[in-house]
Parts: structure tokens; C-alpha cells; sequence
């Protein structure tokens, strides 16, 4: 029985992020799903993620203090999918729709996720 969550959780308790590919599309996928949404296929399987992607979006979330503010950020990932998460490092006036940045597994609460950081591009 295919667990894809689970699998998923899996590989971020190692320090891993995975992401689900189509062996007949090639397209990838997030979040993790027993099928490919758009043709149903289910000849799936579990590729490394390069962690680069672009922020698509940003909210800052502004807490009263002493509280901290935070971002919440959708990030377009490389491969193609899109997904939720934050972006770490940077001053949170700073974060930009466009931004290049890079994934990192971090554990927190006894929790492992996918965060990013800002990529810093090659010199041309």
C-alpha cells in the first residue's frame, strides 16, 4: 500500500527532500499523493530535489511583541511544483517576489520541513 506522506516525513527525518515523479510525464509533483493529479498515473516515484526554487509569493505576518513577526512564502520549486513554506536568513523586509532561493531541511519541535534560505546566484 503506498504511503506518499509518510514516505515523505520519512525522508525529512533524514535530512532528505524528495519530491514524486511521474515515470510516464516526467512531470513532479507536491505535495506527496498516491496518483498524478492531472492523468491519474500512478507510475510514480521518489527523485531528489535540487532545493532550488523562486519566490512566487511572500506574506509577512506582523505579531504584536514581544512576539516575532514571520513570512509565510510560496515557492516555485525548479522541478515544477509549487509549495508553502518560509524563507530563512533574511531580513523580512527583504524577501521579494522573484527571489532566488535554495532549500534546507531543518527539524524543529521534533519536526523535520523544508525551509529556504536565499541563493546566491553564480557570478557570470
Amino acid at each position: 500500500m503506498l504511503q506518499p506522506e509518510n514516505d515523505y516525513l520519512a525522508f525529512l527525518a533524514q535530512g532528505r527532500f524528495m519530491l514524486l515523479r511521474s515515470r510516464l510525464s516526467g512531470a513532479f509533483m507536491f505535495y506527496p499523493r498516491v496518483a498524478e493529479p492531472l492523468t491519474g498515473s500512478t507510475d510514480l516515484e521518489w527523485c531528489e530535489a535540487s532545493g532550488a526554487g523562486t519566490v512566487y509569493s511572500v506574506t509577512i505576518v506582523r505579531k504584536r511583541p514581544p512576539e516575532p513577526s514571520y513570512n509565510v512564502a510560496l515557492i516555485d520549486l525548479a522541478e515544477g511544483p509549487r509549495m508553502m513554506s518560509r524563507v530563512d536568513g533574511v531580513p523580512l523586509e527583504d524577501i521579494a517576489i522573484g527571489m532566488p532561493v535554495q532549500a534546507r531541511v531543518v527539524q524543529e519541535d521534533e519536526q523535520s520541513f523544508v525551509v529556504f534560505e536565499r541563493r546566491q546566484e553564480a557570478a557570470s
